[in-house]
């Protein structure tokens, strides 16, 4: 025979999980949903890196971060003859895949029904023009984003992986879209946001005269990370950006006769300072042949590719794709001639790591978008960045000739708090 308390409490506990599941049901209605768009799904691909932390979740603060977020639907373009895991992954993350752009932001429906776009269009097989720049369709998919967009009389945050695009008028138009439908954009490169070793931020209004990036990749590819780099120190110079006048791209010795000149000593200084901070300096039994001086990094790499940028407050910004593996930052202040110099670490799969956690910083702030709308840094960064990219570009093609500029007066201050990982 039931007695009153036993009944009382079991009633009671009843009600009480009765409240927590509502909560729950609660909590599921009010958790946002994005939209995954990638072109291809396999190891090491930007779309695997981004799509397992957003949907398994990241390292965080010491410990394991779930996502803040659910994936609700993907768009994957293209396959991989061998190694894609685009089908795997969606069967492990239970998501739902859907044939277009469109039908992934409205999930089927007719209207927008995502409360987040992440576009990560690089690697796959687009076609490369006569200038060896491949069209990956970040500007088509964002312009799709933007039809439904209209169509649906709203918008949501997007996420715009790397460089806009390959075209200058096609970049301005997605940051005009995105002011024009008033939603946030966020866009670039994980190398601001990573680790910095020493751990330091440019303060804004810093009395900066120049920056040089030391790096390493391949033209339109890992040049935008260096320029990235480079830009997100730049930027909070004295009177924030201001835009560039031209972009002169030089390789082996016409790169150096460049450098030997009277008025490049700050900038070989600089180069110096910023390959004193790379941990992949060329060895010889496993050490550098002689001291880092300018004499020894003009003899062991010749082969060097730079961009010269003339800033339109007279700035400038140098970028050096060397052979090291690393992404060094160097800034020259006009006030005392101090050099300010730290790594941006990217501690590549295969070369120091094996689950290129570089990208959980960025991960955070696609998180942080989608909640509350916030973006860690201006997108005109991403759009001069990207600007730099083609005029590094149209020069090689006009066999190092100085690319004119004028088009690319991109005005902005970044005065936001720093948005590296100091975790």
């Amino acid at each position: 025979m039931m007695h009153r308390r036993d009944f009382l409490g079991g009633a009671a506990g009843i009600a009480a999980a009765s409240a927590l599941s509502q909560r729950s049901v609660r909590a599921a209605q009010t958790r946002k949903k994005i939209a995954f768009l990638g072109t291809v799904v396999f190891k090491h691909s930007h779309a695997q890196h981004f799509l397992d932390r957003l949907s398994m979740g990241y390292t965080w603060g010491g410990r394991w971060q779930p996502p803040r977020f659910d994936v609700a639907s993907v768009y994957i373009e293209q396959q991989q003859k061998e190694g894609d895991l685009a089908e795997e992954r969606i069967r492990k993350y239970q998501l739902r895949r859907f044939p277009s752009v469109a039908e992934a932001l409205t999930l089927g429906t007719s209207n927008l029904a995502v409360d987040g776009v992440v576009i990560i269009a690089e690697h796959g097989e687009y076609p490369v023009n006569s200038k060896g720049q491949k069209r990956y369709p970040r500007y088509d998919w964002f312009k799709q984003v933007v039809k439904v967009f209209e169509g649906s009389g709203r918008s949501v945050p997007v996420f715009n992986d790397k460089h806009l695009s390959t075209d200058w008028k096609e970049c301005v138009e997605m940051t005009e879209d995105s002011r024009r439908l008033g939603f946030p954009f966020l866009a670039g490169s994980s190398l601001p946001v990573t680790w910095r070793h020493p751990s330091i931020d440019m303060p804004v209004d810093t009395p900066l005269k120049e920056s040089v990036c030391a790096c390493y990749g391949g033209v339109d590819s890992y040049d935008f990370h260096g320029l990235e780099t480079a830009q997100c120190m730049s930027e909070r110079r004295v009177g924030g950006e201001v835009g560039i006048r031209s972009v002169t791209a030089l390789k082996g010795e016409a790169l150096w006769q460049e450098l030997d000149r009277t008025e490049r000593e700050p900038t070989r200084r600089l180069l110096v300072a910023a390959l004193t901070r790379s941990h992949n300096l060329p060895v010889e039994g496993g050490f550098p042949t002689a001291p880092v001086t300018y004499e020894w990094v003009r003899k062991v790499m010749p082969d060097t590719i730079a961009y010269f940028i003339e800033h339109r407050d007279g700035f400038r910004t140098s970028m050096f794709l060397c052979p090291i593996q690393d992404f060094n930052y160097a800034g020259l202040r006009a006030d005392n001639d101090e050099i300010i110099s730290c790594q941006m670490y990217l501690p590549m799969p295969g070369h120091g790591s094996t689950t290129a956690d570089f990208f959980n910083p960025l991960s955070r702030h696609i998180e942080q978008l989608v909640l509350d709308g916030t973006t860690p840094y201006p997108v005109e960064r991403t759009l001069l960045t990207s600007g730099m990219v083609i005029g590094g570009v149209e020069s090689l093609a006009i066999g190092g000739a100085p690319f004119m500029t004028p088009e690319m007066e991109v005005r902005y201050r970044n005065t936001a708090p720093p948005a590296y990982w100091r975790d």
